[in-house]
């Protein structure tokens, strides 16, 4: 019975991706669950109050990336009419699929689709669309050729630094460097490399009132900390926050002066931030610097601890120091766990190799286990 919901909303999914109003309102009646109804589609607008027709249209706009079912019905009716549009649209789907010789037609036959941009609301460039990121679910994939796409499309004059109005704004290296999706099929430096030899700039790449416009510190905010050393020796700015994601003690030391206090002290957030970074990034020499100039081992820092952060991070020797720094290991993070609980949530979720043993640790050092934890503990244990 369990997996019956699970396979209505695939069915669902494809209902809003193909426009299907008829299908994606039954299915809204039929659910029954309205609470998880508003789980899956409040983003979308969806209201208890609306019609199953009404919610229907919302979540079908939201899907493809219109922002009014007059756009969405527009679109679709010049679809069917307008060879421009639907080669823009095959084009996109060739980049998605990695598909060389189906991209390299379409552009030969209409060159400057290279400049056009999609009618859909991110108002994406083909080269956005390398980025995997901000736009159409179905297109949000990277291919294992990725980086011949993308010479493809930057051979053909695809303008490097356009920008995708995703995100408030934001550029293809900015999407590639922020998405899971490059990481997965193991070419996001490869990516980035050919992006910045092609003059992307690492500091115009994110909107200024995202991250403050910092690249570095919108890779770390989005749990993407694979690119950030990469990006600072490309030039991207290293501030004191995103200075402890890289592990940069020099840099980090630079905003204190010489009695060991920072240089200004509107940068308190800025140096707490920078200790739970280094703390899930695992630069214990950053830790270590900062529990000495003005941090603790219970600094609370986006509503989440260093230990909480070292846990999340598998940085097994970080939790034993902070540990033995007197840590708690019961405060709560902005999802209401303590350590443990977030630690079990991270080895079902965003398993790392140090999870298992920290988890261990924790339950050794006394962590509360709640009644219906045993299971996952058990079930985690018979896994080694």
């Amino acid at each position: 019975m369990a997996e019956i919901p699970i396979a209505q909303k695939k069915m669902a999914e494809q209902a809003a991706r193909a426009g299907d109003i008829v299908a994606l309102a039954n299915f809204i009646l039929n659910y029954g669950n309205d609470q998880q109804l508003r789980q899956w589609y409040g983003g979308a607008g969806y209201q208890p109050q609306n019609s199953a027709e009404e919610n229907a249209k919302l979540i079908i706009c939201h899907t493809n990336y219109f922002d009014s079912w007059a756009d969405y019905e527009k679109f679709q009716t010049e679809l069917q009419t307008n060879p421009y549009l639907q080669q823009f649209e095959q084009a996109a789907d060739a980049i998605a699929a990695g598909n060389a010789d189906a991209l390299k037609s379409l552009l030969a036959q209409r060159p400057d689709l290279i400049s056009k941009r999609s009618r859909r609301n991110h108002h994406s460039t083909l080269l956005n669309y390398i980025g995997a990121n901000g736009f159409e679910g179905m297109r949000q994939k990277t291919p294992q050729n990725a980086v011949e796409i993308a010479a493809i499309l930057l051979d053909a004059g695809a303008e490097v630094d356009a920008w995708g109005d995703m995100y408030g704004g934001t550029s293809t290296l900015g999407l590639v460097a922020t998405s899971v999706h490059p990481v997965i099929a193991g070419v996001q430096e490869e990516l980035m490399d050919i992006l910045i030899r092609h003059g992307a700039d690492p500091n115009h790449a994110v909107a200024a009132d995202y991250t403050d416009g910092n690249l570095i510190l919108a890779c770390l905010h989005n749990g993407r900390y694979e690119p950030v050393r990469y990006l600072a020796s490309k030039g991207a700015e290293v501030e004191l926050e995103g200075a402890g994601g890289i592990g940069d003690l020099e840099k980090v030391k630079s905003y204190f002066n010489d009695q060991g206090e920072l240089i200004s002290k509107s940068m308190a957030a800025k140096r707490d931030g920078c200790l739970i970074w280094a703390c899930v990034c695992g630069h214990r020499p950053v830790v270590e610097f900062l529990l000495k100039h003005g941090c603790g081992v219970r600094t609370v820092w986006d509503n989440t601890t260093p230990l909480h952060s070292a846990a999340y991070g598998g940085q097994v020797e970080l939790v034993k120091m902070l540990l033995n720094e007197g840590a708690d290991m019961e405060a709560l993070n902005g999802y209401g766990g303590t350590v443990l609980g977030s630690t079990l949530w991270a080895l079902y979720n965003s398993r790392r190799p140090g999870h298992l043993e920290i988890m261990e640790i924790l339950i050794a050092s006394g962590a509360v286990i709640k009644d219906d934890w045993q299971i996952y503990i058990d079930e985690k244990r018979a896994e080694t």
